[in-house]
């Protein structure tokens, strides 16, 4: 796809899902940040590895379990390429960031954080960036530091140097955030963290479907981020870290795949990737990984994150235009979410009557309570837009609020 550009419409005709009616109305899916939707080619590749290759990876000899090994190790290149990678076996398969972020808390965490540490985390954090470090705070006596952000959702960047301090073992923050869409200042994030010794962790489940990443040029130490909110099927993820960094650690599932040796006196592990990757994993999952990078890489991230931004911009106007809408969360630098409350209506009823009018949209607090309890608010509702939305679906998402309002108020 080269030349002036992607056809847009060509692209929508790619999603069965999106073909559909809901209610009766035609289907418009705003529920992007939660997970996307697939393209017919990363479904025919998960149909195909089962009608064609099912087999487990690695330790077989015959023909099959050799191709679904080709294929599994294949996608680690993939996505090594995909973000900028120096070697795909930094590439650990998990089950999606919040597996990514446990290994990593079960691991680095339970070998280098201790009494009296402390782990800086953001006022933009989801529940899994939060809780695993509050579990791992509470064995070992270390104590979570938060950045605060602004009215506008963005972070304080004067505040975070202050909380830097010889004992900040690890830095923890999102990319961009699920709940309001602020994109960190991630680069300067992770410099003043390594000017202060500790290490960084990226959550990128939200960075890596709406824009171009390359984790050396971010500068953390992790990286992770999941599948199914890029197209990819549930149940797959990536946790990247440089391999001296991987192999430093200690495993944390045992099992199958990820021994070298075992004995009832002493076993001794695989190298990395493996040595992180115990049992039969989701091999399906990870070659529909590989179909959608295939796919994503055909378009190119950065005419996605161009095309994002004048949806965003539509999709937020036309909220806008609805009585009693204010857009929460205003930071000058935004990916994909735009979340949002009507004056006086709870978002679940703004949310179930939308949905009457064929409009997918998401409501609550989006497993970011913080973020809520800071705005003053319960929940929000949330448009979140993909490459694969239209502009001419932002006036049927005003029409959805009109009905919304028009419910609560006759």
């Amino acid at each position: 796809m080269s030349g002036a550009g992607p056809d847009w419409a060509r692209v929508r005709a790619d999603f069965p899902a999106l073909r559909q009616q809901v209610r009766g109305k035609p289907l418009v899916y705003l529920d992007n940040a939660a997970t996307s939707q697939k393209p017919q080619c990363v479904i025919d590749a998960v149909r195909q590895y089962y009608e064609l290759h099912n087999a487990n990876i690695h330790r077989g000899v015959h023909w099959l379990s050799e191709q679904a090994t080709i294929a599994y190790e294949g996608v680690r290149k993939k996505v090594a390429r995909f973000i900028g990678a120096p070697d795909p076996r930094e590439c650990v398969f998990v089950r999606g960031a919040t597996e990514g972020i446990n290994l990593v808390a079960q691991t680095f965490g339970r070998t280098r954080i201790g009494k009296g540490d402390e782990i800086v985390l953001s006022a933009l954090e989801h529940h899994s960036n939060i809780v695993p470090w509050q579990i791992l705070c509470e064995e070992k006596g270390a104590t979570i530091r938060v950045i605060p952000m602004n009215d506008a959702g963005e972070l304080r960047m004067d505040e975070y140097a202050k909380l830097l301090s010889p004992k900040t073992k690890l830095v923890a923050v999102t990319h961009v955030s699920n709940a309001l869409g602020t994109v960190t200042p991630i680069r300067e994030i992770a410099r003043m963290a390594k000017t202060a010794g500790a290490t960084v962790l990226v959550d990128g489940a939200q960075a890596v479907p709406h824009q171009p990443v390359n984790v050396k040029d971010i500068g953390a130490d992790f990286y992770i981020f999941s599948g199914h909110k890029m197209c990819a099927p549930t149940g797959i993820g990536v946790a990247w870290a440089p391999l001296a960094l991987w192999n430093s650690l200690p495993p944390w599932q045992g099992g199958g795949d990820m021994i070298s040796s075992v004995s009832f006196e002493k076993s001794t592990w695989a190298e990395v990737p493996a040595k992180f990757e115990a049992g039969t994993p989701n091999i399906e999952g990870v070659v529909g990984l590989g179909a959608a990078i295939d796919y994503l890489s055909a378009i190119g991230m950065d005419r996605i994150a161009a095309r994002e931004k004048d949806l965003l911009a539509a999709f937020e106007a036309a909220i806008l235009r609805v009585p009693g809408a204010r857009i929460v969360g205003t930071a000058r630098d935004k990916a994909g979410v735009a979340s949002f409350v009507l004056e006086g209506i709870h978002p679940h009823d703004i949310g179930t009557i939308a949905d009457r009018e064929g409009v997918a949209i998401r409501t609550g607090h989006h497993c970011a309570q913080p973020v809520m309890t800071r705005l003053g608010l319960p929940a929000t509702a949330r448009a979140s837009v993909a490459f694969y939305n239209t502009p001419e679906e932002a006036p049927l998402l005003e029409a959805a609020l009109r009905k919304v309002t028009e419910v609560f108020r006759a």
